[in-house]
């Protein structure tokens, strides 16, 4: 791998770090599609469809693929309010930096640890789906939870690799492997109803039967400890469509971040949307028996393989394999560099070591490092009870959740506040944004009120008390909340008006001289 070179002077864009309070550490080398790539990867619909269709079916039968349009117009508002706010402060550490800089560095400190426990726990979650999911499908094996957790260890090993040596083959990696996640994506779904209406197999019934699910009671909201299973249909597209922020965290390194990476969040969400709807309709067309096909658990890859046969079946899970792994090494990416954010801000459990960036590769060599550890750890700590594994991975579900609910309550708040914008702007359609944003998040929130979301209520629990204890000490050393200030920010727009306004006040103030000037000579002229 080549020698890393520091970015040079100038090579910034007009959304340099200086202006809050940085000095440019990584260069500048993410332009529009691999911005874009970040955010589909993250949210990679090939791994939130094999890892959650089967549980759908379960608690709400096929039918319930049509909350996926719903989830996707309010995860939409939710982008486009992230958008706003990555236009006016492109900083690495998003949600973190927003919060710390337009609220409190307490809330933000809360929010940037709620997000590591996030990405922490959702890195083990993706690359468990290759190793469960969809590996003994295509390689026709038995999957053990001794194998898995084998397979899961070391595909985590061979992402911090990337991640730690290359960003420029990181998001190479990537690149490929999103446009592969595309068009195999596109190519899946032609197939699927190419053949299946050839063979007669596609079934319109399924897309409006609820399986073994009881009809009577379907549409109802729950109780207070449980929600009706038309709701946990939801958490299909609610485990899906997240981590499209991922290209906020990369701004610093990212090219006219300002502009790039609002558009790339949103168009990442609606791309994903749109595909990931077409291949959820034709899999249900083709399930035929819902009842049996829930009891597999590998129910996509189940169906793909009997209706296209081993050959093609077999290149399309080869392509949903590449999907699944660059899934997570973007989200290893996210979290090395919210790691290493808060550490430069010191604000992490040993930031001393976190904060440094590899003078060879250019990259946070140590953050990476330690989340690797962390994933490991993870793995290991639940590797013989998968049950309890696959139950932890519903945080995944639930700490977006929280993330984005407490990051458009702060822009709403400080939304007339914010500093302007160079990038993308809500004008007009903020309000009816907001409106539709606030009540999704609201109704996310309440699918989590139900019993079976007790391992992962247990784990935001544990965290936050380990949060909260170093919070505490944070405070203590530092003298309050004064110690955690956040560097000063600056809006560049401000000081060109103020720059302006100077430019022209000294405009009139020469003029008028010149005035003077003429009138004394006259009145020379006329003694």
């Amino acid at each position: 791998m080549s020698q890393y070179s520091p970015p040079t002077p100038g090579s910034e864009t007009t959304s340099g770090v200086e202006e809050f309070g940085y000095k440019q550490a990584m260069k500048r080398g993410t332009g529009r599609f691999a911005s874009f790539a970040v955010a589909f990867a993250f949210v990679s619909i090939a791994t939130g469809i094999f890892t959650t269709y089967g549980s759908v079916l379960n608690s709400s039968g096929p039918v319930g693929i049509w909350t996926w349009p719903i989830v996707i117009v309010g995860q939409l508002a939710v982008a486009f309010i992230f958008g706003s706010l990555a236009a006016r402060i492109p900083v690495t550490g998003y949600s973190y930096q927003w919060m710390s800089r337009l609220a409190n560095p307490v809330l933000g400190w809360i929010i940037g640890w709620i997000s590591f426990t996030f990405l922490a726990i959702v890195v083990v979650a993706v690359d468990y789906t290759i190793a469960s999911t969809v590996l003994p499908v295509l390689l026709q094996y038995e999957g053990t939870a001794l194998n898995a957790w084998v397979i899961t260890g070391v595909v985590i090993l061979f992402q911090a690799v990337l991640v730690a040596f290359s960003t420029k083959w990181t998001e190479r990696v990537n690149n490929f492997a999103v446009s592969a996640e595309l068009i195999g994506m596109v190519a899946l779904v032609l197939l699927l109803l190419g053949v299946g209406f050839v063979a007669k197999e596609v079934n319109f019934a399924n897309l409006f039967s609820t399986g073994a699910v009881p009809a009577d009671g379907y549409l109802s909201f729950g109780t207070l400890t449980s929600a009706g299973p038309w709701m946990l249909g939801f958490l299909l597209g609610a485990f899906t469509i997240v981590g499209f922020e991922s290209a906020a965290n990369l701004a610093e390194e990212t090219k006219d971040p300002a502009r790039v990476v609002p558009r790339a969040m949103w168009q990442a969400v609606l791309a994903s949307g749109v595909l990931g709807f077409l291949f959820l309709v034709a899999v249900t067309l083709l399930a035929g028996d819902p009842v049996e096909l829930a009891k597999s658990a590998t129910p996509i890859a189940d169906v793909i393989t009997r209706v296209l046969g081993p050959v093609v079946g077999t290149a399309l899970l080869v392509l949903v394999v590449i999907a699944i792994f660059a899934c997570g090494m973007v989200i290893l990416m996210t979290g090395v560099r919210l790691v290493w954010a808060m550490s430069r801000d010191e604000r992490f459990p040993g930031w001393q070591a976190w904060r440094k960036i590899s003078p060879r590769f250019g990259t946070p060599l140590n953050a990476t490092v330690f989340m690797l550890v962390i994933g490991e750890l993870i793995l290991a700590i639940f590797s013989t009870r998968t049950d309890a594994l696959f139950g932890l991975f519903a945080a995944a579900t639930l700490l977006p959740a929280i993330i984005y609910t407490g990051t458009v309550v702060m822009y709403v708040v400080k939304r007339k506040a914010l500093p302007p914008s160079r990038g993308f702007d809500l004008g007009r359609w903020e309000i009816p944004v907001i409106v539709v944003a606030l009540v999704w998040l609201v109704f996310e929130l309440l699918l989590f009120r139900d019993a079976s979301f007790v391992d992962p209520w247990t784990y935001v629990l544990i965290m936050l008390v380990l949060g909260a204890a170093y919070l505490v000490y944070l405070l203590v050393t530092r003298g309050g909340a004064r110690g955690l200030a956040m560097p000063d920010m600056h809006s560049i727009d401000a000081e060109l008006n103020a720059d302006a306004a100077k430019g022209t006040e000294a405009a009139r103030d020469g003029a008028t001289a010149g005035a003077g000037a003429v009138d004394d000579t006259d009145g020379a002229r006329g003694r």
